[in-house]
């Protein structure tokens, strides 16, 4: 697997990526969701790259113009709830693109420092010869991820793989990194050194998904 970590060179991301992290600042739960759509664009625009392109010729009112267009077809696949945001801003830029959404979440059995991921909601386009990006905010175990992805497989067989979070932890990236193959690419914001006990990136910022709309009920 590729990695893109993109906190590794200084720029406007790093910005954005404090402002998630800021305890003061991510109580704006408006400006929490803004900042990961933004983050979103700025990964999607650094996939773009990667893509294949064709000429193009464009006709203006004046003459004609010569460019290069990217020709993939594109679906775009986050995981609910917090992925949200996050599909938002890849959407921003990839707005012809074919939407799948699933949901995903942690099962606790007994052990609350154990979990299972399950998979309760699915839908999704053709992936067959497709490029599939893959959106999940935060990278923790990983097991969300990979779990996502083998749900996806009964849709077909993607052309290529772009995975896109915010921010991860180095175990979750080991961890997709042994079940995606050598040309999947991952593009990140940050990649924090360690999990807590139940499983959350430290330093991470919190659970993405309240902080952008707010605490689940408790049951």
């Amino acid at each position: 697997m590729r990695v893109h970590n993109l906190s590794k060179a200084p720029s406007i991301l790093n910005s954005f990526i404090a402002e998630i992290r800021d305890i003061n600042i991510q109580t704006d739960q408006m400006r929490f969701r803004r900042n990961i759509e933004r983050i979103g664009e700025v990964l999607c625009y650094e996939l773009s790259k990667t893509l294949d392109y064709e000429p193009k010729t464009v006709i203006t009112p004046l003459g004609q113009s010569e460019t290069s267009l990217y020709n993939d077809d594109i679906v775009l696949c986050s995981i609910l709830r917090a992925g949200v945001p996050l599909h938002s801003g890849l959407l921003n830029y990839f707005d012809h693109a074919e939407n799948a959404f699933i949901s995903a979440y942690r099962h606790h059995k007994h052990d609350p420092e154990s979990f299972e991921i399950i998979v309760e909601y699915l839908a999704c386009p053709s992936l067959e010869g497709k490029t599939l990006i893959l959106a999940d905010p935060m990278l923790a175990t990983g097991q969300s991820m990979v779990a996502t992805f083998e749900a996806l497989k009964p849709f077909g067989t993607p052309k290529n793989i772009h995975l896109v979070s915010v921010i991860g932890a180095q175990d979750g990236v080991d961890f997709v990194n042994n079940h995606f193959g050598a040309d999947t690419h991952l593009w990140i914001a940050a990649i924090d050194p360690t999990l807590s006990d139940k499983g959350y990136i430290v330093p991470g910022l919190g659970d993405a998904g309240d902080l952008a709309f707010g605490e689940k009920l408790q049951q």
